[in-house]
């Protein structure tokens, strides 16, 4: 019997010591990741549970104020149209400041989507290279522009705008009146402040939006070309369907962006709670009333200080709905390539 040659000895490429540390130093750094990722989990939980306790809080002291049940301060926050928590007699109707809020991003709305969709149409499928590089960090510029100097914008360049082309169209639909007889846009106005959010909002749409677009697999675009479609038809007919799922994700973003927006309206569109959807009247938004009532010297656990909350709470719930909204519509729409 022929003794058979031991197979050679085969040398790690570092030691057992050297491997332990790196397998020690890998858990340290999984268990540092994870502490980064649940601390952000717990941050949101957090915020959550202050708002809702201190919104608790607003409604028992509202219903020490009006002698009424649970159900009836509920109903009084959701169906009424009187916000005066500061003052008396005190009134709770959030949609004093919800009208306001919806108002201001639905004319942000009509700006930002179709300018942020030819953007990012233009940028994805016409730009040249140079251009789009050139674009591209502008845009990222553009969105760290402090909001108050967009507020600021707003109530001098935008409303004294609006003013005269208002006052322009009066005196040719209705020439020969007295300058006191033609309708003047205040200088406090919802109109001027949703423009200038939805400018605000522009380059965030446009950057995901394009993003979206450059996401899609060339062969379509080439299958496109092929069949003798123009740059213009492939975007509109082939390259904007295929990517509605991110699109919409685009704008829902964006419009959450706008909700949340507190120093523009905060400068340009007033800080007096008004029921109106008239865009051309001065009201509060939900945020600038959380910054006017935040400027005071309100005392802590006071039914004006609980009040902020309230309010909070239900900017956070549109926001929320917004983006479950968003997530299930993206889904429905999402294309899988």
């Amino acid at each position: 019997m022929v003794d058979q040659p031991l197979a050679p000895r085969i040398e790690l490429p570092i030691s057992a010591s050297a491997r332990q540390k790196r397998i020690w130093l890998e858990r340290i750094i999984g268990s540092g990741l994870f502490v980064a990722a649940f601390s952000s989990v717990m941050i949101t939980a957090i915020i959550i549970y202050i708002l809702f306790s201190e919104t608790v809080i607003f409604f028992q002291k509202v219903m020490a104020v009006h002698q009424e049940s649970l159900i009836g301060a509920l109903a009084e926050f959701l169906t009424t149209t009187e916000w005066s928590p500061l003052i008396e007699p005190v009134s709770i109707g959030v949609w004093a400041l919800l009208s306001a809020t919806i108002t201001t991003c639905t004319i942000a709305s009509f700006v930002a989507i179709p300018f942020g969709t030819i953007g990012a149409i233009y940028l994805s499928e016409f730009a040249p290279a140079k251009v789009r590089e050139i674009l591209k960090p502008i845009l990222e510029l553009l969105a760290a522009v402090p909001t108050v100097v967009y507020g600021y914008f707003a109530l001098l360049f935008v409303t004294p705008l609006l003013q005269k082309i208002i006052l322009g169209v009066q005196q040719w639909y209705a020439p020969g009146k007295e300058p006191w007889e033609y309708y003047e846009l205040p200088g406090f106005n919802m109109l001027g402040a949703g423009i200038v959010v939805g400018l605000m909002v522009i380059p965030y749409i446009m950057s995901m939006s394009e993003d979206a677009l450059q996401a899609i697999p060339s062969h379509l675009r080439e299958g496109s070309y092929a069949m003798g479609a123009t740059r213009l038809q492939t975007a509109l007919r082939v390259l904007l369907p295929a990517a509605t799922s991110g699109l919409i994700a685009a704008y829902i973003l964006g419009l959450a962006r706008a909700v949340g927006e507190t120093m523009i309206v905060a400068v340009a569109a007033g800080l007096q709670p008004k029921f109106t959807f008239n865009p051309l009247e001065g009201a509060a938004t939900t945020t600038a009333y959380i910054v006017s009532a935040s400027l005071g010297d309100l005392p802590h656990g006071s039914l004006e200080y609980q009040s902020i909350f309230a309010a909070g709470i239900m900017l956070f719930l549109v926001t929320f709905l917004m983006n479950v909204a968003g997530y299930f519509i993206s889904r429905r729409y999402r294309e899988v390539y």
